[in-house]
């Protein structure tokens, strides 16, 4: 998938356009901080790994930024937990798994 994301400014959210379809995060900023609220990917590009990708670009995109992630959108928290890469974004750190290290 070689589509580019873009910050749609307007609406508060990054898209990403497949097959004339865009999948998107909605965020808000605030601060040194982004709130990724909600992500929508449309059924079109069901299991295709839109989702996926979207969320890792989104994330690449807030790294380069210097914002720190507030993820309360359950997808890209569920995403975020399998992808711990990522851990270093989140606004408060996740706290430490009982009985060890990740």
């Amino acid at each position: 998938m070689t589509a580019d994301l873009r910050d749609n400014i307007e609406k508060h959210r990054f898209e990403l356009e497949v097959d004339g379809h865009i999948a998107h995060v909605v965020y808000r900023k605030r601060d040194d901080t982004i709130t990724l609220v909600h992500t929508e990917v449309p059924k079109e590009l069901g299991g295709r790994g839109v989702g996926s990708t979207l969320v890792r670009r989104v994330l690449e995109t807030v790294r380069d930024s210097g914002l720190k992630v507030v993820p309360t959108c359950p997808f890209i928290s569920a995403w975020m937990e399998k992808h711990p890469e990522f851990d270093d974004l989140l606004a408060t750190p996740r706290p430490a798994p009982a009985g060890g290290d990740r």
